[in-house]
Protein backbone atom coordinates (compact mmCIF):
# COMPACT_ATOMS: atom_id res chain seq x y z
CA UNK A 1 0.00 0.00 0.00
CA UNK A 2 1.45 3.41 -0.99
CA UNK A 3 2.58 6.13 1.41
CA UNK A 4 0.01 8.85 2.06
CA UNK A 5 0.69 12.59 1.79
CA UNK A 6 -0.03 14.76 4.82
CA UNK A 7 -3.23 16.84 4.75
CA UNK A 8 -5.20 18.60 7.47
CA UNK A 9 -7.42 15.58 8.10
CA UNK A 10 -5.30 12.74 6.77
CA UNK A 11 -4.30 11.54 10.24
CA UNK A 12 -7.92 11.41 11.35
CA UNK A 13 -9.00 9.37 8.34
CA UNK A 14 -6.11 6.94 8.65
CA UNK A 15 -6.62 6.41 12.36
CA UNK A 16 -10.37 5.88 11.82
CA UNK A 17 -9.53 3.08 9.38
CA UNK A 18 -7.23 1.54 11.98
CA UNK A 19 -9.97 1.73 14.62
CA UNK A 20 -12.41 0.05 12.24
CA UNK A 21 -10.09 -2.96 12.01
CA UNK A 22 -9.25 -3.05 15.73
CA UNK A 23 -12.92 -2.82 16.75
CA UNK A 24 -13.66 -6.08 14.95
CA UNK A 25 -10.85 -7.87 16.78
CA UNK A 26 -10.91 -6.79 20.44
CA UNK A 27 -13.89 -7.03 22.85
CA UNK A 28 -16.14 -3.98 23.01
CA UNK A 29 -15.22 -3.12 26.62
CA UNK A 30 -11.49 -3.26 25.82
CA UNK A 31 -11.98 -1.16 22.68
CA UNK A 32 -13.93 1.51 24.58
CA UNK A 33 -11.34 1.59 27.38
CA UNK A 34 -8.05 1.46 25.46
CA UNK A 35 -8.71 2.76 21.93
CA UNK A 36 -11.62 5.23 22.03
CA UNK A 37 -9.70 7.76 24.20
CA UNK A 38 -6.79 7.91 21.72
CA UNK A 39 -6.58 11.16 19.70
CA UNK A 40 -4.77 11.12 16.32
CA UNK A 41 -2.50 14.19 15.97
CA UNK A 42 -0.57 14.09 12.74
CA UNK A 43 0.70 11.97 9.85
CA UNK A 44 3.91 12.52 7.92
CA UNK A 45 7.27 10.94 7.09
CA UNK A 46 5.65 7.52 7.30
CA UNK A 47 4.86 8.17 10.99
CA UNK A 48 1.48 8.61 12.67
CA UNK A 49 1.42 10.41 16.02
CA UNK A 50 -1.33 9.72 18.54
CA UNK A 51 -2.07 11.22 21.95
CA UNK A 52 -2.80 8.99 24.98
CA UNK A 53 -4.02 10.10 28.43
CA UNK A 54 -1.17 8.79 30.63
CA UNK A 55 2.09 6.86 30.84
CA UNK A 56 0.16 3.88 32.16
CA UNK A 57 -2.01 3.98 29.03
CA UNK A 58 1.11 3.97 26.84
CA UNK A 59 2.70 1.09 28.78
CA UNK A 60 -0.50 -0.96 28.64
CA UNK A 61 -0.89 -0.55 24.87
CA UNK A 62 2.75 -1.50 24.35
CA UNK A 63 2.42 -4.59 26.51
CA UNK A 64 -0.98 -5.89 25.44
CA UNK A 65 -1.64 -4.56 21.93
CA UNK A 66 1.74 -4.04 20.30
CA UNK A 67 1.35 -6.86 17.77
CA UNK A 68 -2.20 -5.78 16.91
CA UNK A 69 -1.15 -2.15 16.39
CA UNK A 70 1.83 -3.18 14.29
CA UNK A 71 -0.28 -5.38 11.99
CA UNK A 72 -3.03 -2.77 11.69
CA UNK A 73 -0.64 0.07 10.78
CA UNK A 74 1.00 -2.11 8.13
CA UNK A 75 -2.39 -3.01 6.66
CA UNK A 76 -3.68 0.57 6.51
CA UNK A 77 -0.53 2.64 5.85
CA UNK A 78 2.02 0.20 4.55
CA UNK A 79 5.15 -1.61 5.67
CA UNK A 80 7.61 0.37 7.77
CA UNK A 81 4.99 2.67 9.27
CA UNK A 82 6.06 4.07 12.61
CA UNK A 83 3.83 4.95 15.59
CA UNK A 84 4.71 7.79 17.93
CA UNK A 85 2.92 8.64 21.17
CA UNK A 86 2.51 11.93 22.96
CA UNK A 87 1.42 11.51 26.56
CA UNK A 88 -1.14 14.04 27.79
CA UNK A 89 -0.07 13.85 31.43
CA UNK A 90 3.69 14.11 30.82
CA UNK A 91 6.08 16.78 29.60
CA UNK A 92 7.90 14.43 27.20
CA UNK A 93 6.65 12.24 24.42
CA UNK A 94 7.02 8.47 24.14
CA UNK A 95 7.60 6.35 21.07
CA UNK A 96 6.77 2.79 20.19
CA UNK A 97 8.82 0.44 18.07
CA UNK A 98 8.22 0.56 14.35
CA UNK A 99 7.24 -2.54 12.51
CA UNK A 100 10.77 -3.47 11.44
CA UNK A 101 11.92 -3.64 15.08
CA UNK A 102 13.81 -0.33 15.28
CA UNK A 103 13.09 2.66 17.50
CA UNK A 104 12.61 6.31 16.63
CA UNK A 105 13.88 9.10 18.81
CA UNK A 106 11.48 10.81 21.22
CA UNK A 107 10.47 14.31 20.28
CA UNK A 108 9.63 17.17 22.61
CA UNK A 109 5.95 17.54 23.33
CA UNK A 110 4.15 20.73 24.34
CA UNK A 111 4.04 21.42 28.07
CA UNK A 112 0.66 20.33 29.38
CA UNK A 113 -1.23 20.42 32.64
CA UNK A 114 0.32 17.90 35.04
CA UNK A 115 -2.18 16.63 37.66
CA UNK A 116 0.64 14.91 39.57
CA UNK A 117 2.48 18.11 40.47
CA UNK A 118 2.11 19.01 44.15
CA UNK A 119 0.64 22.47 43.54
CA UNK A 120 -2.16 21.06 41.38
CA UNK A 121 -3.12 18.13 43.60
CA UNK A 122 -6.01 18.15 46.00
CA UNK A 123 -5.64 16.54 49.43
CA UNK A 124 -7.64 13.33 49.64
CA UNK A 125 -9.30 11.57 52.56
CA UNK A 126 -6.85 8.91 53.73
CA UNK A 127 -9.61 6.58 55.03
CA UNK A 128 -7.43 5.87 58.08
CA UNK A 129 -8.90 4.78 61.41
CA UNK A 130 -7.65 7.25 64.08
CA UNK A 131 -7.89 4.54 66.77
CA UNK A 132 -5.31 2.29 65.12
CA UNK A 133 -2.14 4.03 66.30
CA UNK A 134 1.35 2.80 67.19
CA UNK A 135 0.58 3.68 70.81
CA UNK A 136 -2.22 1.12 70.91
CA UNK A 137 -0.26 -1.47 68.90
CA UNK A 138 1.45 -3.44 71.65
CA UNK A 139 5.00 -4.51 70.85
CA UNK A 140 6.11 -8.09 71.48
CA UNK A 141 8.47 -10.66 70.01
CA UNK A 142 5.61 -11.63 67.68
CA UNK A 143 5.63 -8.28 65.85
CA UNK A 144 8.88 -6.51 66.75
CA UNK A 145 10.36 -6.47 63.23
CA UNK A 146 7.15 -5.35 61.52
CA UNK A 147 6.55 -2.58 64.07
CA UNK A 148 10.11 -1.26 63.86
CA UNK A 149 9.98 -1.22 60.05
CA UNK A 150 6.62 0.55 60.17
CA UNK A 151 8.06 3.31 62.37
CA UNK A 152 10.99 3.78 59.98
CA UNK A 153 8.64 4.00 56.99
CA UNK A 154 6.42 6.59 58.70
CA UNK A 155 9.41 8.89 59.17
CA UNK A 156 10.69 8.58 55.61
CA UNK A 157 8.05 6.99 53.34
CA UNK A 158 9.49 5.70 50.07
CA UNK A 159 13.08 6.35 51.15
CA UNK A 160 13.84 3.22 53.18
CA UNK A 161 14.70 -0.27 51.96
CA UNK A 162 11.28 -1.35 53.24
CA UNK A 163 9.46 -0.55 50.02
CA UNK A 164 7.22 -2.32 49.59
CA UNK A 165 6.62 -3.63 53.08
CA UNK A 166 4.62 -6.86 52.93
CA UNK A 167 2.96 -7.59 56.29
CA UNK A 168 1.49 -11.08 56.65
CA UNK A 169 -0.05 -13.26 59.34
CA UNK A 170 -3.23 -15.00 60.46
CA UNK A 171 -6.59 -13.34 61.03
CA UNK A 172 -6.84 -11.07 64.04
CA UNK A 173 -3.09 -10.64 64.64
CA UNK A 174 -3.00 -6.90 63.91
CA UNK A 175 -2.11 -6.49 60.21
CA UNK A 176 -4.79 -3.89 59.57
CA UNK A 177 -3.99 -2.09 62.83
CA UNK A 178 -0.29 -1.81 61.93
CA UNK A 179 -1.07 -0.69 58.38
CA UNK A 180 -3.28 2.13 59.70
CA UNK A 181 -0.65 3.05 62.29
CA UNK A 182 1.95 3.49 59.55
CA UNK A 183 -0.45 5.71 57.63
CA UNK A 184 -1.40 7.83 60.65
CA UNK A 185 2.19 8.48 61.71
CA UNK A 186 3.18 9.25 58.12
CA UNK A 187 0.33 11.77 58.00
CA UNK A 188 1.60 13.30 61.24
CA UNK A 189 5.20 13.65 59.97
CA UNK A 190 4.28 14.54 56.38
CA UNK A 191 0.90 16.34 56.29
CA UNK A 192 1.49 17.39 52.69
CA UNK A 193 1.49 13.80 51.39
CA UNK A 194 -1.49 12.02 49.89
CA UNK A 195 -2.04 8.77 51.80
CA UNK A 196 -4.77 6.22 51.13
CA UNK A 197 -5.88 3.06 52.92
CA UNK A 198 -8.01 0.69 50.85
CA UNK A 199 -8.74 -3.01 51.11
CA UNK A 200 -8.35 -5.24 48.07
CA UNK A 201 -12.07 -5.90 47.75
CA UNK A 202 -12.90 -2.18 47.54
CA UNK A 203 -10.07 -1.65 45.03
CA UNK A 204 -11.57 -4.45 42.91
CA UNK A 205 -15.04 -2.86 43.03
CA UNK A 206 -13.63 0.54 42.08
CA UNK A 207 -11.78 -0.95 39.13
CA UNK A 208 -14.84 -2.88 37.92
CA UNK A 209 -16.96 0.30 38.11
CA UNK A 210 -14.29 2.24 36.21
CA UNK A 211 -14.28 -0.32 33.39
CA UNK A 212 -18.08 -0.35 33.28
CA UNK A 213 -18.27 3.46 33.20
CA UNK A 214 -15.30 3.90 30.84
CA UNK A 215 -13.43 5.92 33.49
CA UNK A 216 -10.33 3.71 33.82
CA UNK A 217 -8.04 6.66 33.14
CA UNK A 218 -9.54 8.63 36.03
CA UNK A 219 -9.10 5.57 38.25
CA UNK A 220 -5.45 5.21 37.25
CA UNK A 221 -4.65 8.91 37.55
CA UNK A 222 -6.13 8.97 41.06
CA UNK A 223 -4.01 6.06 42.30
CA UNK A 224 -0.87 7.24 40.52
CA UNK A 225 -0.97 10.59 42.35
CA UNK A 226 -0.68 8.94 45.78
CA UNK A 227 2.42 9.25 47.95
CA UNK A 228 1.56 6.28 50.17
CA UNK A 229 -0.75 3.43 49.14
CA UNK A 230 -1.84 1.04 51.90
CA UNK A 231 -3.53 -2.02 50.36
CA UNK A 232 -5.06 -4.51 52.81
CA UNK A 233 -5.78 -8.23 52.18
CA UNK A 234 -4.06 -8.45 48.81
CA UNK A 235 -4.80 -12.19 48.70
CA UNK A 236 -8.32 -11.18 47.58
CA UNK A 237 -6.88 -10.31 44.15
CA UNK A 238 -6.48 -14.04 43.44
CA UNK A 239 -7.94 -14.96 40.05
CA UNK A 240 -8.88 -11.36 39.16
CA UNK A 241 -6.68 -10.86 36.10
CA UNK A 242 -7.85 -7.38 35.09
CA UNK A 243 -7.49 -5.99 38.59
CA UNK A 244 -4.07 -7.56 39.01
CA UNK A 245 -2.82 -6.13 35.73
CA UNK A 246 -3.99 -2.65 36.67
CA UNK A 247 -2.46 -2.91 40.13
CA UNK A 248 0.80 -4.10 38.56
CA UNK A 249 1.13 -0.87 36.59
CA UNK A 250 0.07 1.29 39.55
CA UNK A 251 2.66 -0.52 41.68
CA UNK A 252 5.37 0.12 39.08
CA UNK A 253 4.48 3.78 38.73
CA UNK A 254 4.47 4.45 42.47
CA UNK A 255 7.60 2.43 43.19
CA UNK A 256 9.58 4.02 40.36
CA UNK A 257 8.44 7.44 41.55
CA UNK A 258 9.77 6.79 45.06
CA UNK A 259 6.34 6.44 46.63
CA UNK A 260 5.62 4.05 49.51
CA UNK A 261 3.59 0.82 49.26
CA UNK A 262 2.26 -0.96 52.34
CA UNK A 263 0.67 -4.35 51.61
CA UNK A 264 -0.96 -6.92 53.89
CA UNK A 265 -1.96 -10.54 53.37
CA UNK A 266 -3.06 -13.55 55.41
CA UNK A 267 -0.06 -15.54 54.15
CA UNK A 268 3.48 -14.99 52.90
CA UNK A 269 3.98 -14.29 49.18
CA UNK A 270 5.29 -17.74 48.24
CA UNK A 271 2.05 -19.32 49.52
CA UNK A 272 -0.27 -16.97 47.61
CA UNK A 273 -2.26 -18.72 44.90
CA UNK A 274 -3.82 -17.12 41.82
CA UNK A 275 -1.56 -14.05 41.69
CA UNK A 276 0.52 -13.10 38.66
CA UNK A 277 4.21 -13.99 39.03
CA UNK A 278 5.11 -10.45 37.95
CA UNK A 279 3.35 -9.10 41.03
CA UNK A 280 4.77 -11.75 43.37
CA UNK A 281 8.29 -11.01 42.13
CA UNK A 282 7.88 -7.35 43.05
CA UNK A 283 6.96 -8.22 46.62
CA UNK A 284 10.56 -9.48 46.96
CA UNK A 285 11.90 -5.97 46.44
CA UNK A 286 11.15 -4.87 49.99
CA UNK A 287 10.57 -6.44 53.39
CA UNK A 288 8.40 -9.42 54.34
CA UNK A 289 7.31 -8.91 57.95
CA UNK A 290 5.33 -11.64 59.70
CA UNK A 291 2.93 -11.07 62.60
CA UNK A 292 2.97 -14.20 64.73
CA UNK A 293 0.69 -15.43 67.51
CA UNK A 294 1.58 -13.37 70.62
CA UNK A 295 3.11 -15.06 73.65
CA UNK A 296 1.53 -14.97 77.12
CA UNK A 297 3.27 -11.76 78.25
CA UNK A 298 2.27 -9.91 75.10
CA UNK A 299 -1.33 -11.16 75.37
CA UNK A 300 -1.45 -9.99 78.98
CA UNK A 301 -0.10 -6.54 78.05
CA UNK A 302 -2.69 -6.25 75.27
CA UNK A 303 -5.45 -7.07 77.75
CA UNK A 304 -4.19 -4.62 80.36
CA UNK A 305 -3.95 -1.91 77.71
CA UNK A 306 -7.54 -2.60 76.63
CA UNK A 307 -8.77 -2.62 80.23
CA UNK A 308 -7.05 0.68 80.96
CA UNK A 309 -8.29 2.31 77.75
CA UNK A 310 -11.89 1.34 78.60
CA UNK A 311 -11.53 2.55 82.19
CA UNK A 312 -12.26 -0.88 83.65
CA UNK A 313 -11.14 -2.53 86.87
CA UNK A 314 -10.52 -6.27 86.40
CA UNK A 315 -8.69 -8.51 88.89
CA UNK A 316 -5.24 -9.64 87.77
CA UNK A 317 -6.15 -13.33 88.10
CA UNK A 318 -8.98 -12.76 85.57
CA UNK A 319 -6.59 -11.07 83.16
CA UNK A 320 -4.13 -13.95 83.57
CA UNK A 321 -6.88 -16.53 82.97
CA UNK A 322 -7.99 -14.87 79.72
CA UNK A 323 -4.39 -14.46 78.52
CA UNK A 324 -3.69 -18.14 79.20
CA UNK A 325 -6.91 -19.36 77.59
CA UNK A 326 -7.32 -17.20 74.47
CA UNK A 327 -4.10 -17.75 72.54
CA UNK A 328 -4.70 -17.59 68.82
CA UNK A 329 -6.25 -14.22 68.05
CA UNK A 330 -5.74 -10.68 69.36
CA UNK A 331 -9.15 -9.62 68.07
CA UNK A 332 -10.87 -12.36 70.06
CA UNK A 333 -8.70 -11.51 73.06
CA UNK A 334 -10.08 -7.96 73.11
CA UNK A 335 -13.57 -9.28 72.28
CA UNK A 336 -13.61 -11.29 75.51
CA UNK A 337 -13.01 -8.09 77.51
CA UNK A 338 -15.93 -6.40 75.77
CA UNK A 339 -18.18 -9.41 76.41
CA UNK A 340 -17.06 -9.53 80.02
CA UNK A 341 -17.95 -5.88 80.50
CA UNK A 342 -21.35 -6.38 78.84
CA UNK A 343 -22.17 -9.39 81.02
CA UNK A 344 -21.13 -7.56 84.17
CA UNK A 345 -23.12 -4.43 83.28
CA UNK A 346 -26.31 -6.21 82.21
CA UNK A 347 -26.44 -8.72 85.05
CA UNK A 348 -24.72 -6.50 87.66
CA UNK A 349 -22.39 -9.41 88.33
CA UNK A 350 -18.92 -9.07 89.80
CA UNK A 351 -16.07 -9.57 87.32
CA UNK A 352 -14.32 -12.69 88.61
CA UNK A 353 -12.93 -16.00 87.39
CA UNK A 354 -16.36 -17.63 87.30
CA UNK A 355 -17.80 -14.92 85.06
CA UNK A 356 -14.71 -14.99 82.87
CA UNK A 357 -15.02 -18.77 82.43
CA UNK A 358 -18.66 -18.35 81.48
CA UNK A 359 -17.85 -15.69 78.87
CA UNK A 360 -14.92 -17.65 77.43
CA UNK A 361 -17.00 -20.84 77.35
CA UNK A 362 -19.62 -19.14 75.16
CA UNK A 363 -17.04 -17.82 72.72
CA UNK A 364 -16.69 -20.61 70.18
CA UNK A 365 -13.71 -19.08 68.43
CA UNK A 366 -11.92 -18.83 71.76
CA UNK A 367 -12.98 -22.11 73.29
CA UNK A 368 -12.19 -24.17 70.20
CA UNK A 369 -8.47 -24.14 69.73
CA UNK A 370 -7.30 -24.01 66.15
CA UNK A 371 -4.69 -26.64 65.35
CA UNK A 372 -2.13 -25.21 62.97
CA UNK A 373 0.97 -26.69 61.35
CA UNK A 374 3.07 -24.45 63.59
CA UNK A 375 1.33 -25.68 66.77
CA UNK A 376 1.74 -29.29 65.60
CA UNK A 377 5.47 -28.81 65.08
CA UNK A 378 5.76 -27.20 68.52
CA UNK A 379 3.94 -30.09 70.22
CA UNK A 380 5.96 -32.75 68.41
CA UNK A 381 9.27 -31.00 69.17
CA UNK A 382 8.35 -30.56 72.82
CA UNK A 383 7.55 -34.28 73.12
CA UNK A 384 10.83 -35.32 71.49
CA UNK A 385 12.87 -32.57 73.14
CA UNK A 386 13.81 -31.04 69.80
CA UNK A 387 13.54 -27.57 68.30
CA UNK A 388 11.49 -26.67 65.25
CA UNK A 389 14.78 -25.80 63.59
CA UNK A 390 15.86 -29.44 64.05
CA UNK A 391 13.00 -30.86 62.00
CA UNK A 392 13.29 -28.10 59.42
CA UNK A 393 16.81 -29.25 58.56
CA UNK A 394 17.79 -32.13 56.27
CA UNK A 395 19.10 -34.15 59.22
CA UNK A 396 18.76 -37.93 58.81
CA UNK A 397 19.09 -38.71 62.52
CA UNK A 398 16.47 -41.29 63.42
CA UNK A 399 14.71 -39.23 66.10
CA UNK A 400 14.62 -36.14 63.88
CA UNK A 401 13.28 -38.06 60.88
CA UNK A 402 10.56 -39.68 62.98
CA UNK A 403 9.55 -36.37 64.56
CA UNK A 404 9.36 -34.78 61.12
CA UNK A 405 7.21 -37.63 59.78
CA UNK A 406 4.87 -37.45 62.77
CA UNK A 407 4.47 -33.69 62.27
CA UNK A 408 3.54 -34.28 58.62
CA UNK A 409 1.12 -37.08 59.55
CA UNK A 410 -0.64 -34.93 62.17
CA UNK A 411 -0.71 -31.90 59.87
CA UNK A 412 -2.53 -33.93 57.24
CA UNK A 413 -4.91 -35.34 59.87
CA UNK A 414 -5.75 -32.11 61.71
CA UNK A 415 -5.48 -29.35 59.11
CA UNK A 416 -6.96 -28.64 55.70
CA UNK A 417 -3.57 -27.77 54.23
CA UNK A 418 -2.53 -29.39 50.96
CA UNK A 419 0.33 -31.91 50.86
CA UNK A 420 2.49 -29.30 49.12
CA UNK A 421 1.74 -26.69 51.76
CA UNK A 422 2.51 -29.13 54.58
CA UNK A 423 5.81 -30.11 52.99
CA UNK A 424 6.73 -26.49 52.35
CA UNK A 425 6.16 -25.55 55.99
CA UNK A 426 7.87 -28.62 57.45
CA UNK A 427 11.40 -28.56 56.11
CA UNK A 428 10.55 -27.37 52.58
CA UNK A 429 9.80 -30.92 51.36
CA UNK A 430 7.69 -31.89 48.36
CA UNK A 431 4.25 -33.52 48.47
CA UNK A 432 5.72 -36.98 47.73
CA UNK A 433 7.80 -36.79 50.92
CA UNK A 434 4.66 -35.92 52.91
CA UNK A 435 2.79 -38.89 51.39
CA UNK A 436 5.68 -41.20 52.28
CA UNK A 437 5.76 -39.86 55.86
CA UNK A 438 2.01 -40.40 56.33
CA UNK A 439 2.25 -43.97 55.01
CA UNK A 440 5.23 -44.72 57.27
CA UNK A 441 3.44 -43.54 60.43
CA UNK A 442 0.20 -45.32 59.44
CA UNK A 443 2.12 -48.59 59.01
CA UNK A 444 3.89 -48.14 62.36
CA UNK A 445 0.59 -47.60 64.16
CA UNK A 446 -0.45 -51.12 63.18
CA UNK A 447 2.65 -52.79 64.64
CA UNK A 448 4.10 -50.40 67.25
CA UNK A 449 2.08 -49.71 70.42
CA UNK A 450 4.70 -47.17 71.51
CA UNK A 451 3.97 -45.09 68.41
CA UNK A 452 0.25 -45.01 69.23
CA UNK A 453 0.98 -43.88 72.78
CA UNK A 454 3.32 -41.16 71.52
CA UNK A 455 0.69 -39.86 69.08
CA UNK A 456 -2.02 -39.91 71.75
CA UNK A 457 0.15 -37.84 74.06
CA UNK A 458 1.01 -35.31 71.35
CA UNK A 459 -2.61 -35.01 70.19
CA UNK A 460 -3.76 -34.47 73.79
CA UNK A 461 -1.35 -31.56 74.03
CA UNK A 462 -2.87 -30.09 70.88
CA UNK A 463 -6.44 -30.08 72.22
Amino acid sequence: MGEYQDTASEHVILWSKCLGIIKDIVPEAAFNTWFQPIIPQKWGNNTITIQVPSMFFYEYLEEKYFDLLKATLTRVMGKGTKLKYTVLMENTSKTTVNNDGGRISPAAAPTRFDPFSVQNRQKIDSQLNPNYTFESFIEGSCNKLARAAGLAIAKEPGKTVFNPIFIFGGSGLGKTHLAHAIGLMTEEHHPEKNILYVNANKFQIQYTDAVRNNTVNDFLNFYQMLDVLILDDIQDFAGKTGTQNTFFHIFNHLHQSGKQLVLTSDREPKLLQGLDQRILSRFKWGLHAELEIPDFETRKTILLNKVQADGLIIPENVVNYIAETVKENVRELEGVIISLLAQSTLTKAEINIELAQKVVGKSVNVAEKTISIVSIQEAVCKYYNLTIKDIQTKSRKREVVQARQIAMYLARKHTKSSLSSIGEQIGNRDHATVLHACKTITDLLDIDKGMKQSLDTIESALK
